[in-house]
């Protein structure tokens, strides 16, 4: 158990303190959960980093924890009308489809490595960004105006993005193909 793997079992905590504070219409609160969730997960990323403390464990728990702060505010911001609910239901749509597959594919006993692709990377980028600014909004009372709707339309286009490009990548890796598109085994 390493010292980034810690903090990131704090991140796992904070999910429901953060949830719970929502419901509690204690967004202030919310706001700096989700907030203390950003910056604990730079900080672990940098000690993994600095002084070499990565390990297989925080390969697997750091993009869960990421996912499940991130899902869970998405849909309880969703419940509470503060974000268009076919936005939640792409974004919670989309990580199912991921973990489905990856679930899929160890089943059949051909796993997929997860390797992050640049789109979805950008969608979490755009996600995360929309539910700060959204929580921002609340707990400090100002309105975002064009911007919220623009970064809306955004998180839907890279979601459906996102989840286009892994549904295609998933496609070819279960078909046997590489990555130039040519079937393994028939060079």
């Amino acid at each position: 158990m390493t010292i980034p793997n810690i903090i990131t079992l704090f991140r796992f905590l904070l999910v429901p303190a953060v949830v719970f504070a929502l419901l509690t219409e204690e967004v202030g609160w919310a706001f700096a959960g989700f907030l203390a969730a950003a910056v604990s997960d730079g900080v672990d990323g940098f000690i993994a980093r600095q002084f070499d403390q990565r390990s297989e464990l925080g390969a697997y728990l750091d993009p869960i924890a990421d996912k499940l702060l991130l899902v869970s505010v998405f849909v309880v911001l969703g419940y509470m009308g503060h974000l268009p609910l076919w936005l939640v239901v792409a974004a919670v749509s989309r990580d199912a489809l991921i973990v489905g597959g990856v679930v899929l594919s160890t089943v059949m006993g051909n796993p997929v490595a997860m390797k992050p692709l640049l789109v979805s990377k950008a969608n979490t980028l755009a996600q995360l960004l929309l539910a700060a600014l959204v929580l921002a909004s609340l707990s400090l009372s100002f309105t975002l105006g064009i911007f919220y709707d623009g970064l809306v339309y955004l998180c839907g286009l890279l979601t459906a993005a996102s989840g286009a490009a892994y549904l295609v990548s998933w496609i070819k890796h279960m078909g046997g193909y590489v990555d130039t598109g040519t079937p393994q085994g028939r060079g």
